[in-house]
């Protein structure tokens, strides 16, 4: 197929062209070209196009494809199956986003991860995300805990208990990273600045400080 084959040139414009050629004409045959290339297409333009053109296909022909993805040893195959399968929208994906995927080792996984789960999770599994995610406190850097206070408040007041729990830890960072969230779970226009700000004042000076 001449399109797929305009995936492998060495021009990101022909392959962004390539791409959208496929997604306006979508056809089964072109699923396994589209995910294979997302494990490798170094332009974030055409892996954004990649995911376009797949959400254009079945779900019934692209999430068992991009389910298989997820069990890739390659990290950037495991985050664009994610992010697609996010924009998929289909809930029977839910399964196989799994606790090593939440809390895999790379952070740009991770993130993906966290999106995606909290995207797809069904209600009653709220609790049990939440207590993953929960987990990740604490973690990378400040975009990465960033990713990960949006995706537990975007969980809603399901986090509470575990937020609560993990405010005290003895771990300063897992403690901060939660009261930052907590805070912004309680006033969303706060910030996240001026939620790690209030966070360290509460870590400072204990619970009681957020009676003050």
């Amino acid at each position: 197929m001449q399109a797929l084959q305009g995936l492998e040139n060495t021009s990101s414009s022909v392959r962004l062209q390539a791409v959208m050629a496929i997604g306006t004409a979508p056809d089964p045959g072109y699923v396994d070209g589209l995910v294979d290339r997302c494990a490798v297409e170094p332009d974030f333009y055409v892996r954004d196009m990649l995911t376009w053109a797949i959400t254009r296909h079945p779900a019934a022909v692209t999430v068992p494809r991009l389910v298989g993805e997820l069990r890739s040893a390659n990290p950037q195959a495991r985050s664009q199956a994610l992010h697609t399968l996010s924009k998929v929208g289909d809930r029977t994906a839910w399964p196989a986003i799994t606790r090593e995927l939440l809390t895999d080792a790379d952070d740009e996984v991770a993130r993906t991860a966290w999106r995606t789960a909290v995207a797809l999770v069904p209600e009653d599994a709220k609790p049990g995300l939440a207590a993953v995610l929960t987990s990740q406190l604490g973690r990378g850097d400040r975009a990465t805990r960033l990713s990960l206070s949006r995706a537990l408040i975007a969980l809603g007041e399901t986090i509470v208990p575990t937020l609560e729990a993990a405010m005290r830890s003895t771990d300063p960072h897992v403690a901060g990273h939660a009261a930052a969230t907590r805070r912004l779970l309680d006033d969303p226009d706060a910030g996240f600045e001026l939620a790690v700000d209030e966070a360290i004042r509460i870590v400072a000076l204990g619970p009681q400080a957020r009676e003050k």
